[in-house]
């Protein structure tokens, strides 16, 4: 279990990670800053969750905490399940002086923002994607799961969320058998999530999306942090890194709701306060 920070701490008190793989990813991270990587999920850990997703936007001193620590480190990333443009907007991402050269891999890596063009690079869409999107409605009201769910539109994905139903997990727990069957016809998967349901084409995950951007810049220390599902498979990236001699920080934005990924992480800050209060204690200890 990591080590747990209060954002109530001073900014730049820097919390020691709970296990020595953490501790010797931290210690890298400091020790050679031109050379680390430090990628982040948005919803939940840069942004506070909210019951329509729609209104999510970044946590106040994200950005300014960002841009103080970004001209530091060789590269800050934001890899999230969301279009890539959408969470430039909802994040407050463009044209930030410290964020010139940020970079958010969009749809889980399919879709890749630069802060230096400023444009969305993106590969043309999985045509089950449309099939789906046609059908759900439908569905979701023959298996009579229209109630307190609703379909979020994604571009290169659908999801269905139950967190306004009556019982939210019960529902989560329902629907995740029936969209499994659905996404498969389709030639899709389901990546499950903080009470959402995502169905999506195959062969990108967070983790495919760091390995290749951590590769790609020529990475010697990696920090990933997030608080969801669909981040393990970066955690899982950053445990490959390891492996391979690059040391690794993994960071869990707290969540009750998510206990997996709290027992895999080095350290366990509370929530999008918590997660500023590091990149604050980071920037500062990196002068």
């Amino acid at each position: 279990m990591g080590s747990h920070t209060d954002s109530t701490d001073s900014r730049d008190s820097l919390p020691t990670p709970a296990t020595p793989a953490g501790r010797d990813g931290l210690d890298a991270i400091l020790a050679r800053p031109g050379r680390a990587v430090l990628a982040f999920d948005f919803d939940g850990t840069l942004a506070p969750i909210v019951p329509d997703p729609d209104q999510a936007r970044a946590h106040p001193d994200a950005v300014p905490a960002l841009a103080a620590l970004a001209p530091k480190v060789a590269s800050v990333a934001v890899i999230t399940g969301r279009p890539a443009g959408v969470a430039v907007r909802y994040g407050g991402f463009a044209g930030v002086p410290g964020l010139e050269h940020l970079v958010v891999l969009g749809h889980y890596g399919a879709e890749r923002w630069d802060a230096v063009s400023g444009t969305v690079k993106a590969p043309a869409p999985h045509p089950g994607v449309a099939a789906v999107r046609a059908e759900l409605p439908g569905f979701l009201d023959r298996i009579g799961a229209w109630q307190g769910t609703w379909i979020e539109e994604k571009g290169r994905a659908v999801a269905v969320h139950t967190r306004r139903a009556t019982d939210p997990q019960a529902a989560f727990e329902a629907l995740r058998e029936p969209l499994t069957g659905l996404a498969a016809r389709h030639g899709l998967i389901v990546e499950p999530g903080r009470m959402v349901l995502e169905l999506r084409p195959p062969g990108m995950d967070k983790g495919v999306a760091l390995l290749e951007y951590a590769r790609e810049i020529g990475a010697e220390a990696v920090m990933y942090a997030g608080d969801d599902l669909g981040d393990l498979p970066a955690f899982a990236a950053v445990d490959k890194l390891r492996s391979d001699g690059v040391p690794g920080l993994l960071v869990c934005s707290g969540s009750s709701e998510v206990t997996e990924l709290a027992e895999r992480a080095d350290l366990v800050v509370d929530g999008p306060p918590g997660v500023v209060s590091l990149l604050y204690a980071l920037a500062a200890r990196l002068g």
